[in-house]
């Protein structure tokens, strides 16, 4: 089991950058594959990048080529660099775990973060 505690959050100006980060205590980070949502005032939570336990990475089309996910997992840490950010992103973006299907753990999220992209 994961426990996924986001920080980072804030208050930018579009154009601006910001690093989100979430810290999983737990077992086995190394094997679930990690992930960052966002949902903004009366829409779906969306899929923003995720990146597996082999750091194969994939990102929503709208934030390609800006937005970056990472992990260490030497420190049980998945990161999302934010750059060129617009007033769009604006959200709460959460961190989200899954193992692979044949070890069975998980979903599991953090409480989510508020990121907020205004002049």
């Amino acid at each position: 089991q994961l426990h996924l505690v986001e920080s980072g959050g804030g208050l930018v100006q579009p154009g601006g950058s910001l690093r989100l980060s979430c810290a999983a205590t737990g077992s086995s980070f190394n094997i679930y594959i990690m992930g960052w949502y966002r949902q903004a005032p009366g829409k779906q939570r969306e899929l923003v990048a995720s990146i597996t336990n082999s750091f194969m990475r994939n990102y929503a089309d709208s934030v390609k080529d800006r937005f970056t996910i990472s992990r260490d997992n030497s420190k049980n840490t998945v990161y999302l660099q934010m750059n060129s950010l617009k007033p769009e992103d604006t959200a709460v973006y959460y961190c989200h775990a899954i193992s692979p299907p044949s070890w069975g753990q998980g979903p599991y999220w953090g409480q989510g973060t508020q990121v907020t992209v205004s002049s």
